[in-house]
This record gives C-alpha cells, structure tokens and sequence, in this order.
C-alpha cells in the first residue's frame, strides 16, 4: 500500500465520520461566529492539515536541494 493508498483511507475514514456526525454547530474565531454542519468542520479541519503538511513537505524538500547545491563535487577544502 503506498502513500496514495495511505491517504485515501484516512479520507474515507473522515468521510465516514464525517457523514455520522453531521449536526450543526456553533463555530467562534475571533470575531466571527456562525454555524455550521460538523462534518463540514471536520473536512476543512482535514482540508487545513493536509495543506500545511504539504507545505512543510516542500520546504524541507526545497532547504535539502540548496544544501545538496551548494557542497561543492570534489569537497570543501579541495581548491583547484
């Protein structure tokens, strides 16, 4: 099972809850306050983590590039 599998289980599996849960809540954030189904909650809650872990993913990916970049082939103290 790869990571392609790995996630959509644990999208199905918030699907799932999602739909038994699907009563309305009072949702507060700073000044705003609103209701709002609670599996719509829970997905954009699910929706958030998956975005910020991505995010995460790719600057650690992009900080190991520019190291990998700028070691030089032949070492540090090799001076041609």
């Amino acid at each position: 099972m790869g990571i392609i599998g790995i996630i959509l289980f644990i999208v199905l599996l918030v699907a799932l809850f999602s739909v038994q849960n699907a009563a309305p809540v009072a949702i507060s954030f700073l000044l705003w306050e609103f209701q709002a189904s609670l599996a719509i909650v829970i997905f954009l809650c699910v929706l958030a983590g998956i975005a910020i872990g991505v995010t995460v993913m790719i600057v650690i990916g992009m900080k190991k590039a520019g190291r990998r970049k700028r070691v030089s082939p032949g070492g540090p103290g090799n001076v041609s």
